[in-house]
C-alpha cells in the first residue's frame, strides 16, 4: 500500500471514531512522533527528542559546562 492510500484509509478510520478518548489517544501519538525540528547536522527531531536535548541542554547549564558568547567570540579570533 502506497503512502497516500494509508493516509486516506487512516483519514476514513478516524473519521468513524466516535470516542474522545481514542482521539485524544492518537492526537497524542501524532504529537510525539511528528518532526518538530531538526539538528544542526539536518537530522529531524521528534518532539520527545527535542524535549530530551532540552534536557540534557539544561543539565550542562546548571553543572556550569557551556561557553559564554564572549568566550566563544575570544576563541573565534584565535581561529
Amino acid at each position: 500500500m502506497d503512502l497516500q492510500t494509508t493516509k486516506i484509509n487512516l483519514m476514513q478510520k478516524i473519521m468513524n471514531v466516535s470516542k474522545t478518548s481514542l482521539l485524544d489517544k492518537i492526537s497524542n501519538i501524532l504529537d510525539e512522533e511528528m518532526i518538530v525540528g531538526y539538528t544542526t547536522d539536518g537530522n529531524p527531531l521528534t518532539r520527545q527528542q527535542y524535549n530530551e536535548r532540552l534536557l540534557v541542554a539544561e543539565k550542562q547549564i546548571e553543572s556550569g559546562s557551556y561557553i559564554t558568547q564572549e568566550d566563544l567570540e575570544k576563541e573565534i579570533e584565535n581561529w
